[in-house]
């Protein structure tokens, strides 16, 4: 049996989806194990250019089955709405498999998380407004909606009937909002599930199968390490587990099956969303950054935000590979660093006059960032293919950042495309 996970070692948009696509090409299965919609996976490819939010990175390939696991917050009308952009696009229908264990995403959760927020003001928590929150939440609640409900008429109204009471005492009185009626979202539900259901499936002995046929499994993860609940910058973190270890939940395969964690990380950091981000750039230094970052720039896949950006954090990055469990990392976006002579490297922190490499559970925000600078190469590495082609200062640089963060540094990307991936010996 053979899994290989991709997760992010920060706080998310550090180029899974680039990764997934490329690796995807000698893979089975590819499998999202979390999230939802309220994140999204640039990808450049021969076909075009796409924003994946619910479909796997690997639906490029007729030969990959694409797993949308249990674990996963499904979105039935964004997700019907992603397949037929594919479609729109001319794209062959993948081979998609879609968990009958696997929730659902109400309308009801997504009103629910953009009241929350409009009501939060200046202390809100940077939500995509997706629904995601309310939706764990109603998992946790034990009165969530299963993709198998859809298909069975009168138990969908009387689980909707129960999950919306409470729901609706909320829209009416603390957000001053019509209530829902059980009936209409039943009948929109059935509706996309129709148009699903061609896909849905058991998942997990799908899964199964595949690792006793010793099929290459891929598990892509959504957003980063530091976004997981539990190990993140709580309370700025999603409702999912983001890390390689709930993967095995989230697709539902063994955790010895997985013999290969690669922790995704760009040459600089980005972030989307609100919270402490220690190497923050601000201004003209910032927009240059944002604007050279990669083939669209530093904007939200999903929200189309501007991203927040600043230097390579390597306290952060560190701490992230190693919750993760990786055992390599992928180095993306490093072309984009081409156009700077002098590189500063986020080496330690200084929190109340104490320096410290350790990423700390509380007070970061009040954490200066401690630089090492490093030389720029001031060279086009767009077109390089082999480690050994790179120019010494670049080769330098990665060295540096994998003994800082203590993590081999196995793939380094050099431009938004499928091929601009160099494999390091």
């Amino acid at each position: 049996m053979s899994a290989t996970a991709v997760v992010g070692a920060n706080w998310g948009d550090e180029g899974k989806g680039k990764m997934t696509d490329h690796l995807a090409e000698t893979a089975d299965v590819v499998v999202r194990f979390q999230g939802g919609n309220n994140a999204g996976h640039t990808i450049l490819n021969p076909y075009g250019k796409f924003a994946l939010h619910l479909l796997p990175s690997g639906v490029f390939y007729p030969h990959v089955t694409n797993v949308i696991g249990p674990g996963v917050a499904v979105n039935p009308k964004a997700l019907v709405a992603e397949l037929d952009n594919l479609l729109k696009q001319g794209l062959a229908a993948p081979k998609l498999a879609i968990s009958d264990r696997a929730q659902v995403v109400l309308e009801a959760h997504v009103q629910l998380d953009t009241a929350e927020e409009e009501r939060l003001g200046a202390r809100q928590f940077g939500s995509t407004r997706s629904g995601i929150a309310p939706f764990y939440a109603d998992k946790a609640l034990k009165i969530g909606i299963r993709v198998a409900d859809l298909f069975d008429p009168i138990s969908l109204r009387a689980k909707l009937s129960h999950s919306l009471e409470l729901k609706n005492v909320l829209l009416q009185f603390a957000y001053r909002q019509p209530p829902l009626e059980s009936d209409l979202v039943a009948r929109d539900l059935e509706q996309w599930a129709h148009a699903l259901k061609p896909y849905v499936t058991d998942t997990t002995e799908l899964l199964r199968r595949a690792l006793d046929d010793e099929r290459h499994i891929l598990l892509e993860g959504q957003l980063g390490a530091l976004r997981d609940p539990d190990h993140g910058i709580y309370p700025f973190t999603t409702s999912s587990s983001t890390l390689a270890g709930y993967a095995t939940v989230g697709a539902g395969i063994p955790p010895q099956a997985i013999d290969c964690i690669i922790a995704v990380t760009k040459a600089y950091s980005s972030c989307v969303g609100a919270g402490p981000f220690v190497t923050e750039l601000f201004g003209e230094a910032a927009q240059a950054l944002r604007e050279r970052g990669g083939d669209a720039g530093e904007y939200g896949a999903t929200t189309g935000r501007p991203r927040r950006v600043g230097w390579f954090d390597a306290v952060a990055t560190r701490y992230g590979a190693k919750i993760q469990g990786a055992t390599e990392l992928a180095l993306t976006n490093l072309d984009v660093l081409s156009h700077w002579e002098r590189i500063p490297v986020a080496v330690a922190y200084r929190i109340n006059g104490k320096q410290t490499t350790a990423f700390p559970s509380r007070n970061l925000d009040q954490a200066e960032p401690i630089y090492e600078t490093l030389e720029g190469w001031k060279t086009d590495i767009t077109r390089v293919r082999r480690y050994e082609d790179l120019p010494l200062a670049a080769r330098t640089y990665v060295e540096r950042l994998e003994t800082l963060v203590e993590t081999p540094i196995r793939w380094i990307s050099v431009g938004p495309k499928r091929d601009q991936v160099i494999r390091r010996p």
